[in-house]
């Protein structure tokens, strides 16, 4: 690695540490989110704040996660990775050593039933036992950096996994007492019934091949260089199927870091995450929840890539778990909300794997089937393979029907946020017509004329005839698909039959107790899982600003939160999007407060017995539900806001329809909204401002608008942005973060 040993690869990296310190006047660099916010409306003018690096570094800086002291667990370690590779800092539990475990998402047992699979870990022998560490996790440049001291001494510490290349660079900068410190890599054993790992270590590093009965296998290398200060390791993992190639894919990789300059690929780590971040924009007043949104979006960033695999349980960050799959029930479907609202676009794995791996979804279901039927079962690796959908209504097996069609709406929630027919056209019309197709083959009609569904699987729940979970996917199917058909200017055979569906389908079982699972069965004991509230969240099938709607919601939230024994966090995360429905902002809060409070670790990640990264990303989108929120057709802005929050903003923040939401509240009132239409769709909004209402163009000629009992319908064409404010308003069109209140934020500070 002489090409890395010539010059620091952190060198440019302390630089921007020590702008974030004390900013220098240097020339701001325009962000990567689009053209500047800034724009003439008559005399004034609207000033975004963020719309340069220093800002985003110093922002982002208040948010980063800090340890006062060293984390003794995977549920508090410093974590970082980029889709693939990743890996995860803490004490050695059984000896003088940090360690650091590499993890992959590519890694798994191919054989039928098998999952995914632990690598291996680089441990730092230190000299004296560790009494102290000052470590900080910088979201902007996503990199490690931080002081360690011990009986004998100290050391700086600086650590990053490459945001485009599946390289680990760790560099160790010790002071005499420390200067033995050393590094080495332990392989975790293989799964029952593979050859023993491979290792063979050297005087520059080593490499550990892990060769899989199955065919394939992966490999871990590395690479200790002495520098003029310290020491570096650089360490690259690779997997392989059915060729047993990944020993040389990993030494390629560590080949082609090594003639460039480490400078450079420092650098290029650093544009990716600053390409990322600028894309939204999101401030509140209550420190722990903006650190923590901005937290996950460097995790969901840091779990996923459109070109890597869909987010599984616990993505690179594997620990021992009866769940080292993609779960298909809830866990892949509550960790893509932040991909549509904050556009980060390149994270949406979800999407391009349905796409790549659609031959897949057909073989899941019984061979009677496959001509016109897709599905997936409840748990698969990134290949999408699962054993056969059990079919509705049949006497074996749990008839788990609905997870794909649920995976398609979470897709498609994030194609309505970018409006991009390719995506609609290529993947989630001829994918969603075979989910409900499937549906189709089952529904049968009843003496009062409806069509009803044979017992269907509620997740997590029970079986039951007509059951919610499985009437509310079917409805959003048939509704999404004549409209897709529309767009796409498609003459579908079976468009008679979706309408057919909409007109005859047996409304939703419920009672006094609000909705029940299904026809037979309903809620009498405590539900982590909202299988039987989809109508509500997140297909958005009822109106709870309809009387009759925020009933039935209210009720079956009551039902359902009323017995709390078996909630987890992911409950309280949907809840929460359930109540900023309800335009409850103080519940909603209360609903997150639980989430941080009871289901967490210190570094957020989940702190059950099965962890996964689905309540806390659930619950970050919880928070831009109570920001903005676009479904059915309505652009809700601050729509549940707690009323602690005097001050918020938010900028570029998507929604359906392919708009982007500018929009500051101050002194507890909004003061400005600005839209922008990147799809020329129709424009309905809810302001959240006090009438009477002034609506101005950016530029260009007056838009037209009408108020309909405080929904304004504004003539917005594509491309074109309008500014909607209270009339005699002095107003002050600011874009800039608001002041926090000094809850501490995550990891372990002091």
């Amino acid at each position: 690695m002489s090409g890395i040993s010539r010059r620091g690869l952190f060198g440019v990296a302390a630089g921007t540490v020590a702008a974030v310190v004390a900013p220098t006047a240097a020339a701001a660099t325009t962000s990567a989110s689009g053209p500047s916010l800034s724009f003439g409306v008559g005399p004034l003018r609207l000033r975004n704040t963020m719309d340069h690096d220093d800002a985003w570094a110093g922002f982002l800086a208040g948010c980063d996660p800090t340890w006062s002291r060293l984390p003794e667990t995977s549920g508090e370690a410093v974590f970082l990775g980029n889709g693939g590779l990743g890996a995860a800092m803490y004490r050695h539990p059984d000896r003088r050593a940090l360690l650091v475990e590499l993890g992959d998402t590519r890694v798994r047992d191919h054989r039928t039933g098998g999952g995914r699979l632990r690598i291996g870990y680089l441990g730092l022998a230190t000299v004296g036992e560790i009494t102290a560490v000052d470590l900080r996790l910088s979201l902007w440049d996503a990199e490690l950096a931080g002081t360690v001291t011990t009986t004998a001494g100290s050391f700086a510490l600086r650590c990053l996994v490459h945001a485009t290349r599946d390289l680990l660079v760790a560099e160790l900068t010790p002071d005499p007492g420390e200067a033995a410190a050393s590094w080495s890599f332990t392989a975790f054993p293989g799964p029952a019934g593979n050859p023993a790992p491979s290792t063979v270590v050297d005087a520059g590093g080593g490499r550990c091949v892990q060769d899989l009965a199955a065919g394939g296998g992966h490999a871990t290398v590395w690479r200790v260089d002495r520098t003029a200060t310290g020491t570096r390791i650089v360490a690259s993992v690779a997997a392989s199927y059915p060729a047993r190639t990944a020993y040389a894919t990993a030494e390629r990789t560590l080949r082609a870091a090594a003639v460039r300059d480490a400078g450079d690929l420092a650098a290029e780590h650093r544009a990716w995450w600053h390409r990322l971040y600028p894309r939204s924009f999101v401030s509140v007043p209550d420190h722990r929840t903006q650190s923590f949104y901005w937290l996950q979006v460097y995790t969901l960033a840091c779990a996923t890539r459109a070109d890597r695999p869909v987010v599984s349980t616990t993505a690179q960050w594997q620990q021992a778990t009866s769940r080292p799959r993609v779960g298909w029930d809830l866990d892949v479907q509550l960790s893509y909300g932040l991909v549509g609202a904050g556009g980060y676009d390149e994270l949406d794995s979800l999407t391009a794997t349905l796409g790549r791996h659609r031959a897949a979804l057909t073989s899941n279901v019984p061979a009677a089937y496959r001509a016109d039927s897709a599905g997936i079962g409840r748990a698969s690796q990134d290949d999408l393979r699962t054993g056969q959908v059990v079919a509705p209504g049949s006497p074996t097996g749990t008839p788990e029907v609905g997870d794909l069609t649920w995976a398609l709406a979470t897709a498609w929630r994030a194609y309505r946020h970018r409006m991009d027919t390719g995506t609609l056209r290529d993947v989630l019309y001829p994918l969603l017509r075979r989910a409900v197709c499937f549906y189709l083959h089952f529904l049968v009609e009843g003496e009062d004329g409806r069509l009803h569904l044979p017992p269907t699987y509620s997740p997590a729940y029970a079986t039951t005839p007509d059951c919610n979970y499985d009437l509310a996917l079917l409805t959003w199917g048939c509704r999404a698909l004549l409209d897709a058909a529309g767009r796409l200017g498609v003459r579908d055979e079976h468009e008679p039959r979706w309408r057919d569906v909409l007109d005859r389908l047996v409304a939703p079982p419920r009672g006094d107790d609000g909705l029940w699972i299904g026809a037979t069965r309903r809620l009498t004991s405590s539900h982590p899982h909202f299988s039987h509230l989809l109508w509500f969240h997140p297909l958005h099938l009822v109106d709870p600003t309809e009387p009759a709607g925020r009933d039935l919601l209210r009720r079956s939230l009551a039902a359902w939160l009323g017995r709390p024994g078996a909630l987890r966090g992911h409950s309280y995360a949907a809840a929460a999007s359930m109540c900023a429905l309800l335009g409850d902002g103080d519940a909603a809060y209360g609903h997150l407060t639980e989430v941080f409070d009871r289901f967490l670790t210190p570094t957020t990640t989940d702190a059950g017995r099965d962890p996964t990264l689905a309540a806390p990303l659930a619950a970050a989108q919880a928070l831009t539900d109570m920001l903005v929120q676009s479904g059915g057709g309505v652009l809700r802005i601050f729509p549940a806001v707690p009323t602690g929050w005097a001050d918020v903003t938010v900028h570029d923040l998507r929604a359906e329809g392919g708009f982007r939401i500018s929009a500051v509240r101050a002194g507890g009132r909004t003061r400005f909204v600005r839209i922008r239409s990147t799809a020329g769709e129709p424009c309905r909004v809810a302001p959240g401002l006090a009438a009477p209402y002034r609506v101005r163009p950016v530029a260009g000629d007056p838009v037209p608008f009408r108020d309909r009992d405080g929904i304004l319908d504004i003539d917005l064409p594509r491309g074109a942005d309008v500014l909607v404010t209270t009339g005699g308003d002095d107003e002050d069109l600011t874009i800039a973060p608001v002041t926090t209140d000094p809850t501490p934020g995550w990891g372990l500070p002091a």
